[in-house]
Parts: structure tokens; C-alpha cells; sequence
């Protein structure tokens, strides 16, 4: 039998670090009066888990690829692996040379999970090494995530906190509690945003609660408070994510904004670099500063990025270093941090929300109720076909919805029937999180809402989500028997 990760178990230990102050870049040496502009370009790793191994066990799709290396593009599993650790190489060259890169590494769960399942250290012992060396957190950020890449909107709302902090038990149990503190950003999986009121208003609360300080977003999941797209140069700027529920309860987290789509040549051969240089200071209230453009994208998916990737940041990092032109390589949390020391709050900030937001409440009103809400979405629904509370990803021409009534009812009932078992003992003792029968049939309900059983069609991926599903009611009905 498959043991399970750390994913639960010390939820008071790891929101005691992350939600204590905290100012992981201080001892940086940008200071943003010399700045013209910023990049900061983040890579996204993701393997998922799927039951495919001995006895249809719970493994990595990489050791899976691995597997059976004949099969479709499954010949790239070693250079995947590469990709995953070969930042703890790139990094240390360019620095020998003089330059002063950054890079912001998004890493889910599983793939962390998968590394140690696999017995792969050369992987492994690089990413303790840019997670916990010192000269390397001068330059690599890591940003938070839900543990089983999971599609926020269509997750379960109670299962929202569930994610964010199994992904943080998993880091810590990696890098330590020390490498956590650091992580102050979260990057959502597909970089989907929710835009229905009440489940963005929880997915925001969860994370502040968790002890995020800022949220990258898609740039068309988001709009002005006007309903209009946001401006361009508002887009390279932090911005102030409102998020309002169906009670009249605001809240509120700091957005960076990832432009265009999902193309990840974007990163691969460093746009960011290069538009930055055509960007100018900006006036936030009366301090004006360095524009700062945001990207994302896979970090060994696609040729360009396993191929292309490591000569485009080599060059771009050697070209700062030869030509200051008032252009640098920063990470978001550094930027935000210089902000602060600068007098620039979250109120100077645009005020922006959930694509589709305005026109949802111009509709129902402003102090509408729950069911009026669902009212006012039904009748813009029928009467636009473009408009959706299934909220927004890195592209518009994917649905994680629909069509997927046999995974996203199974996801659905396991999650209930999760809840419906252990909430209330969770409640009343809350070290059963620590327990076995807890824990497996917890990693079943973060796997089934992995968002790889949708993204790649029926077949293969949604009979995996069926075998998970029916191996999650097996570890509840189990619990039940053991009276947790």
C-alpha cells in the first residue's frame, strides 16, 4: 500500500510561521529609485499522481512516462527530470559570471510527493539547495500552490484550504520551516482565478488566512472596477483583488499581473526581459516607481522551454549585467517588500476584480442575496453566451466544466462525504489530521481533483479519477468502521 505524503497533520505548526510578520527580502541590494523597470519570470512544475504502478499503485506520471518510454511523447521523461532540477546549475554559473539573476519556482505537491516516491535525489537535493542555501534565496523565490493542482473555481470551497495547506505541509517536510517562512506568494494552478462572489471571496480568505500576502493572476481573469480591461500599464504595477460574497463581506489580497496567454514562450525566450526594457516608472499616490512586468509559465513542457529556456535566460541575465540600462531581474515578493520600504501600501494599488464581476452585480444589485445572485447568473447566462461563473484560466477556450459531469459528480461526493466524516471529530480533536484513516482519504480527495483528468479528455486520465474515486469511498468506508 502507497504511504501517504506529508499532507496533514501540522496545521497549527505551519500557519504559526506563515502567519507571523515576516520580511524575507531585506538584506536585498535593488533599490527601486535607480529602476527604470522589473521582470520576474516564474517557472510552473507539475507532474501528477496517477494509479498506474505495480498493482495500479499510486505513482508519478513521471515514473509512469519512465514506465513505458514508447509511448506518445513519454521519451521525455529524463529530460523533464532535468528541467526539474537544472535551475541549481543555471543559477550558480550565471552568478560565477557577475550577473544577478531571479526566478520564481511554483512546484505542486505532487511533484515534490513524486520526487521522494521516485527515489530521485539528484532532483530532490538540488531543489533543497535552492529552497535553503542562502546565496540561493537571494535569488529564488518560491511561490505557494494548491497541493494536487487543483482548478480553483470548480473546487469544492471547504477543500480550498485543504489544498493550500497540504502544499505547505509537503514544503516544510522538504526544505524545513525556515525555507516556508519565505514563501509569500501563491500561484494558482492554470492560473485559473474564481469569479463566482462567494467561492472567490473564500478562495481569497483561505489564503490570507494561510498567511499568503499576494496572488498572481491571469490578466483577462481579472477587470477594472468599471468592468473594463485593465489599462496596460496597469498591469505592470501591483494591483488590490476585491473580492465581495452574496453576505456584503469584502476582502481584499495583492495581485501581480500575468499578461497574455498561456504561450510559454513567453518565458521560454525571456518577453519579459524585453518588454520590460520598453516600460517607464509609474506614479502609485505620490511615489512613483519601476514598472514591473509578471510572467509564468511551464518550466519543461514544450520544446522551447526544455530546449530554448536556458540560453535565453543566460543571455538576457548577461545582457543586464553589460548594458545597466535601469532594467533588473527582480522576484515578486522582492518588489513588493521595496514597495513597502518606499511608503507604497496596498491602498495606492488599483483597485481591480473578477472578470465578469461588474456585470454581475449591476444585474443583481448591490446588496443582492445568495439566490438572487444565482438568479442574476442564470439570466446573463441565457442571455450571453459568453458569460460564465466558471471563472477564468490562462486560456478562454477550455472549460474545466464542461463536459465533465463523470469527474467533476465523483469529485463532488467524495469531497461531501470527506467533510461529512471528519469535520465534526476535526472540531472536537483536531489531532485526527494526523491519522492514518484521515490522511488516506484525504490524499484521495486532493488527487481526484487533480486538474490533469480533465485537461487531458475522456479516456485514460478520467478512468484514473474513477479508480481514485473509488479507492477514496474505500479509505472513507474504512474510517467509518474505525469510529473516526
Amino acid at each position: 500500500m502507497t504511504s501517504c505524503p506529508p499532507i496533514s497533520g501540522r496545521e497549527q505548526h505551519v500557519a504559526a510561521l506563515m502567519l507571523k510578520p515576516r520580511h524575507v527580502w531585506s538584506n536585498s541590494a535593488i533599490t527601486l529609485d535607480k529602476l527604470r523597470s522589473g521582470f520576474a519570470c516564474a517557472l510552473h512544475m507539475h507532474q501528477p499522481t496517477v494509479p498506474a504502478g505495480a498493482d495500479n499503485s499510486l505513482i508519478s506520471h513521471l515514473q509512469h512516462m519512465l514506465n513505458h518510454p514508447n509511448e506518445g511523447d513519454n521519451h521525455n521523461a529524463e529530460p523533464f527530470a532535468h528541467c526539474y532540477r537544472r535551475l541549481a546549475e543555471l543559477l550558480p554559473e550565471l552568478i560565477n559570471e557577475g550577473c544577478d539573476p531571479r526566478i520564481m519556482l511554483d512546484y505542486s505537491g505532487n511533484l515534490l510527493w513524486g520526487i521522494e516516491q521516485m527515489g530521485r535525489r539528484d532532483i530532490g537535493d538540488a531543489l533543497r539547495y535552492l529552497a535553503c542555501d542562502p546565496l540561493m534565496q537571494s535569488h529564488v523565490e518560491w511561490l505557494g500552490t494548491f497541493w494536487s493542482h487543483a482548478v480553483a473555481p470548480s473546487t469544492p470551497i471547504p477543500d480550498l484550504k485543504l489544498q493550500i495547506s497540504a502544499w505547505q505541509q509537503q514544503f516544510e517536510a522538504c526544505f524545513g520551516g525556515a525555507a516556508l517562512e519565505r514563501v509569500k506568494g501563491f500561484s494558482p494552478p492554470e492560473m485559473a482565478l474564481p469569479n463566482h462572489p462567494d467561492t472567490l471571496f473564500e478562495f481569497v480568505k483561505a489564503l490570507k488566512e494561510a498567511g499568503y500576502q499576494w496572488l498572481l493572476v491571469q490578466e483577462h481573469s481579472v477587470e477594472r472596477m468599471d468592468g473594463t480591461p485593465l489599462h496596460r500599464s496597469q498591469c505592470f504595477v501591483p494591483n488590490r483583488l476585491l473580492a465581495r460574497n452574496s453576505k456584503g463581506e469584502e476582502i481584499s489580497i495583492t495581485a501581480l499581473v500575468k499578461t497574455q496567454g498561456s504561450d510559454t514562450k513567453l518565458v521560454g525566450q525571456m518577453q519579459p526581459y524585453y518588454e520590460a526594457m520598453g516600460c517607464e516608472r509609474q506614479q502609485l499616490g505620490d511615489v512613483e516607481v519601476p514598472s514591473l512586468v509578471s510572467q509564468i509559465a511551464d518550466g519543461e513542457n514544450g520544446g522551447v522551454m526544455m530546449n530554448e529556456f536556458p540560453e535565453a535566460f543566460r543571455q538576457a541575465n548577461r545582457q543586464v549585467r553589460d548594458n545597466p540600462n535601469g532594467t533588473v531581474a527582480i522576484n515578486g515578493s522582492e518588489y513588493i517588500e521595496a514597495l513597502e520600504r518606499n511608503g507604497v501600501t496596498p491602498n495606492h494599488f488599483p483597485t481591480i476584480q473578477a472578470a465578469q464581476q461588474q456585470r454581475l452585480w449591476s444585474e443583481a444589485g448591490d446588496n443582492a442575496s445568495a439566490e438572487e445572485i444565482q438568479n442574476a447568473i442564470s439570466r446573463l447566462s441565457v442571455a450571453d453566451a459568453g458569460f460564465s461563473m466558471e471563472g477564468a484560466s490562462w486560456t478562454n477556450n477550455l472549460s474545466w466544466v464542461e463536459g465533465y459531469a463523470n469527474v467533476l459528480g465523483p469529485m463532488n461526493q467524495l469531497s461531501a462525504a470527506f467533510h461529512g466524516s471528519f469535520d465534526q471529530s476535526v472540531v472536537e480533536d483536531p489531532s485526527i489530521t494526523s491519522t492514518k484513516p484521515y490522511q488516506e482519504a484525504l490524499l484521495h480527495v486532493l488527487l481526484l481533483e487533480t486538474s490533469c483528468f480533465r485537461y487531458w479528455g475522456q479516456g485514460t486520465w478520467t478512468d484514473f479519477a474513477h479508480e481514485i474515486h473509488r479507492r477514496g469511498n474505500e479509505r472513507l468506508e474504512r474510517a467509518q468502521r474505525s469510529n473516526l
